[in-house]
């Protein structure tokens, strides 16, 4: 019959009232003293042993124990039912105690009338009050009522029929060498192609409490296709379709099909500085001084030289770049790069190069450095979450600075900020002394032309904007430092050798490296980087 908690009930006799302790069968729980003394209070009995209760409580035997409690009474004590309803209104917890020898029991029609009274009108739980009328159990929590849970809304999504991963490695060759000649990181489509799929959100269902109160779900999410020009929105504005063949991307849930802008040769003279809402390809160089924004991608077959670009997407350079110190790239995605000397190269996403001579590279995500040398030396190079190399620095000591574990946009915005919470000191505190005096002045009852009264109140307004202002870059200067000082899980992996002149920095913690390591990764452990092996 599976277990049963033992229970109390009282006899009530001529000679006097008596509790009798049943134990518990096939593992049930003992009775709980608590539970028994607050019986006993209740019906107002004080006359016990505690003694004597106790040591029938915790008898081991399977006989029931029968302990003295009080002078007889004239009357009996009937089956009683208490409710108790959880925290959340969605159950009832019904107890039951016995009735004395000749106490009345409950029927079902008075439990439902028990229920009734405490205002339980939803999820009575039929079956289990009849299985009580059939097998009593007593002192023990049972469920007699359950509220009706809502059902939860399924928030829209959207499917795509085209690469939307954005963090594509180049292909490796078998000695460990990359090869950019094939990257396949161009995503395709045909005229006719479906590019998205919207499949529409699927409402939820309210649910009740035991009182019968409305519990509303959590409420689905609805989306919208969104899409630029060279697509069509089918009939039921659940399908979009490419109007042209070209290339699909997906930039903030919006996609976009262009058709790649071709440069047959070099970005020289004879094309001018390029700007395209689409992507690039440029089969040749892109020469000094010259400039290429797309909103989209681009991809380079030759050299970047002093020149500057800018992308929405992903910049490719099968050849490498070679900024001669003047040369700036910027990808708001992911950067590929044979190689990276002498230039600043700035990504949203990840930078995967051969090699980074003397340049400031930076990188959201992270920063790897591959290939037969695979080799850092100079500049100070920034990633989000890891800076992996064959090798850092050089056996001439060759100074470079590499930092991980903060955004690089935060780090810049820290320092922008540091510099001008100090510029903003020194204005206010080059306005205090005028106010100081001229309060003086007034506290001397000296005379001072209205031309001065309304030149001190313009400089009086200025020193408060000055100090709200200070006030709030205090504050973003607090947030900032705190993400700064946050350990992450941000690292930096050298497969080679990592030589002194380095300086590394996790987070907020900086190492200067005064001796060469191999197959050593750094990272931060309780606020100190340390190194371990590979």
């Amino acid at each position: 019959m599976g277990n049963k908690n033992g229970y109390f009930k009282l006899n009530i006799r001529e000679m006097g009232s008596f509790l009798q302790i049943f134990p518990p069968e096939d593992g049930g729980k003992r009775p709980d003293i608590k539970e028994i003394l607050q019986y006993l209070e209740k019906k107002g009995y004080m006359g016990f042993n505690l003694r004597d209760l106790n040591d029938a409580l915790i008898c081991n035997g399977k006989e029931a124990k029968e302990v003295y409690v009080g002078e007889g009474c004239s009357f009996q004590e009937d089956e009683e039912m208490e409710l108790v309803v959880s925290g959340d209104k969605m159950l009832v917890f019904c107890r039951f105690y016995p009735p004395s020898d000749k106490g009345a029991l409950l029927t079902e029609d008075d439990i439902m009338k028990k229920l009734a009274s405490g205002n339980i009108k939803e999820g009575i739980r039929q079956e289990e009050i009849k299985k009580f009328i059939k097998d009593r159990q007593y002192c023990t929590d049972l469920i007699l009522a359950k509220g009706i849970p809502p059902v939860n809304g399924t928030d829209a999504w959207i499917e795509y029929f085209f690469n939307t991963n954005h963090n594509l490695r180049p292909k490796r060759n078998e000695d460990g060498t990359v090869d950019y000649h094939e990257l396949n990181t161009i995503s395709h489509v045909e005229k006719g192609q479906v590019l998205a799929k919207l499949h529409p959100a699927i409402p939820g269902k309210p649910g009740k409490d035991v009182y019968g109160a409305p519990i509303n779900g959590r409420q689905e999410k609805s989306l919208k296709l969104e899409f630029g020009n060279n697509i069509t929105l089918s009939e039921d504005k659940t399908e979009i379709y490419s109007n042209v063949t070209g290339h699909a991307s997906l930039v903030n849930r919006k996609v976009f099909v262009a058709d790649v802008f071709e440069v047959p040769a070099d970005v020289d003279n004879t094309t001018g500085n390029i700007v395209y809402d689409g992507n690039v390809s440029i089969k040749g160089n892109v020469k000094s001084g010259f400039s290429v924004k797309a909103k989209g991608d681009i991809i380079i077959e030759g050299v970047v030289e002093a020149a500057f670009l800018s992308a929405g997407g992903q910049i490719i350079v099968k050849r490498g770049i070679n900024g001669m110190g003047k040369g700036r790239v910027e990808a708001e995605d992911s950067l590929i790069a044979k190689f990276i000397e002498n230039a600043t190269v700035v990504s949203g996403g990840f930078i995967e190069t051969g090699c980074i001579l003397h340049s400031q590279v930076s990188a959201g995500a992270d920063i790897r450095v591959r290939g037969k040398k695979g080799f850092v030396s100079g500049g100070v190079i920034r990633a989000g979450n890891v800076v992996e190399a064959q090798t850092i620095g050089s056996e001439m000591g060759t100074i470079t600075n590499i930092e991980v574990g903060v955004h690089p946009s935060v780090k810049e915005r820290y320092g922008e900020l540091q510099e001008k919470v100090s510029d903003t000191v020194k204005e206010i505190e080059k306005m205090r002394p005028i106010l100081v005096n001229f309060n003086e002045k007034l506290q001397r009852k000296e005379k001072v032309t209205p031309e001065r009264v309304q030149q001190v109140q313009q400089i009086a307004q200025n020193f408060r904007e000055k100090k709200q202002l200070l006030a709030k870059q205090k504050e973003e200067l607090k947030t900032l430092r705190e993400k700064i000082q946050i350990a992450t899980n941000a690292k930096i992996k050298i497969k080679g050798t990592i030589y002194p002149g380095v300086c590394i920095t996790i987070s907020d913690v900086s190492l200067h490296i005064k001796q060469e390591r191999s197959y050593t990764r750094y990272l931060k452990e309780k606020g100190e980087i340390v190194a371990r092996p590979l």
